[in-house]
């Protein structure tokens, strides 16, 4: 397990997060699924946050990610969810004109890496995928 590096500063800060569209609905598939993974990768790039394991299923998303400490998880998360939001509705214009000003619902659920290992998480996420796949078939 690699520690990454600031300045003056050695660090491996990993999450799980789990969030939702709002409503639950089952809206990521397609088109859109390659979009959100897509817009999701793209700006953790811009923060330079690493995702090491994630998954877009058909109502949640997954992320395993490795955050810089100098962000925090709830600042990062607005962001995220925030930005995407306005990317999603850019792409798919179809979500604006529901009368929904949001497509992620509130809140996320967010663990730390610690008390358990990554390859328990990537396992977990995996298995998420797989039955994603099993209820779109």
């Amino acid at each position: 397990m690699d520690n990454q590096s600031l300045s003056h500063t050695k660090w491996k800060c990993q999450y799980h997060v789990v969030f939702i569209p709002k409503y639950r609905r089952k809206v990521m598939y397609g088109k859109v699924k390659q979009d959100v993974r897509e817009i999701i990768k793209t700006l953790c790039e811009y923060k330079k946050v690493k995702i090491t394991a994630g998954a877009v299923c058909v109502d949640h998303v997954h992320l395993c990610i490795e955050l810089p400490p100098k962000y925090s998880i709830s600042s990062f998360m607005g962001y995220l969810k925030g930005k995407s939001a306005l990317m999603v509705f850019d792409r798919h214009p179809e979500f604006k004109t529901r009368g929904d000003k949001e497509f992620w619902a509130r809140g996320y659920y967010v663990e730390t890496i610690g008390n358990i290992d990554e390859a328990t998480v990537k396992k977990y996420i995996q298995n998420q995928i797989d039955e994603s796949k099993k209820g779109n078939d």
